[in-house]
């Protein structure tokens, strides 16, 4: 009996072969063998807990630094967006909780209001706060290491467990309490500090402005690609290299900002990485500068 047949019962969706390029900013991929949306928290952790241990299983946001493969994605893709995913709650003073499924830029609108400083960084990054909890999301000197307090998660054996700041072990653009332990966040909770929301409203608009004149944000495309070298900038490198505006299929890199890949809409997910590849091969040969991936790369070739 396939895997397939076996699945526990949800009271969520659980949806076969279903496509997740229109679930990523990209707009590229194939199907999941199975997605999974779950209800709420319990309905995640009971799903893990009767899941056969040997099925993959992978989390997605809002797919703001993912590339799914033409072959689609092996297992169960996990995505949480209902309701129970998408609350923000201001607790005392100066913390806000947001459920994973809450856009960074939400996250920061919210605490904005609430007269919540510190947070303000949020309004430039995209993705949810699930995505920021796992790659220690960040812009503009900020990260999420600077504002968390603790982060709510579900393990792939589907127990529930809190992480404080110290225990999600946060490094640039990595939690390894993330990558080590197979952790699901389902929420996290952030403190700042107090301020007058006009204040707070007008930092804001500036990260905003330099967002709009730096960024190809109107464009299909997955955000910052690769990592910056110690020292130095992907986009510097990118350039120097003489990869910015090139095209290499329907794919290339933003002639605005130079390590933001774009899809013209016709690019595949073959494009799209392969144009990352050569331009990491390309900027070692020329430089000896090792470009890491930012951008989350899953699936089937």
């Amino acid at each position: 009996m396939n895997w397939r047949d076996r699945l526990p019962v949800v009271r969520g969706k659980l949806l076969r072969d279903a496509a997740l390029a229109p679930f990523t900013w990209l707009r590229v991929g194939g199907p999941a063998d199975v997605l999974f949306l779950p209800e709420d928290a319990d309905d995640l952790a009971a799903f893990l807990k009767g899941l056969d241990p040997a099925v993959p299983v992978t989390a997605i946001g809002v797919g703001s630094n993912l590339l799914v493969r033409e072959g689609g994605v092996e297992g169960v893709v996990i995505r949480l967006a209902g309701r129970a995913f998408s609350s923000v709650e201001v607790r005392g003073e100066t913390r806000i909780f947001a459920g994973a499924a809450v856009p960074d830029a939400v996250l920061a609108r919210e605490a904005a209001k609430a007269g919540i400083a510190g947070l303000e960084f949020y309004r430039g990054v995209p993705g949810t706060v699930g995505g920021a909890c796992i790659m220690n999301a960040g812009c503009y000197g900020a990260e999420t290491e600077d504002v968390l307090v603790e982060a709510y998660a579900v393990t792939r054996a589907g127990e529930r467990r809190t992480l404080t700041r110290a225990e999600m072990d946060f490094t640039y653009r990595k939690s390894r309490a993330a990558r080590d332990g197979g952790l699901i966040f389902t929420g996290a909770l952030f403190e700042g500090r107090r301020d007058e929301p006009a204040e707070i409203e007008a930092r804001m608009d500036e990260i905003t402005a330099r967002r709009e004149a730096s960024q190809p944000i109107r464009e299909k495309t997955g955000g910052s690609t690769f990592k910056n070298p110690e020292g130095d900038s992907a986009w510097r490198l990118i350039d120097a290299a003489g990869w910015r505006g090139k095209p290499y299929g329907g794919a290339s890199f933003s002639g605005q900002h130079a390590n933001f890949l774009i899809n013209d809409g016709t690019a595949t997910a073959a494009d799209l990485e392969g144009l990352g590849e050569t331009v990491r091969a390309d900027v070692k040969a020329r430089f000896g500068v090792e470009l890491e991936w930012e951008i989350k790369r899953i699936g089937r070739r």
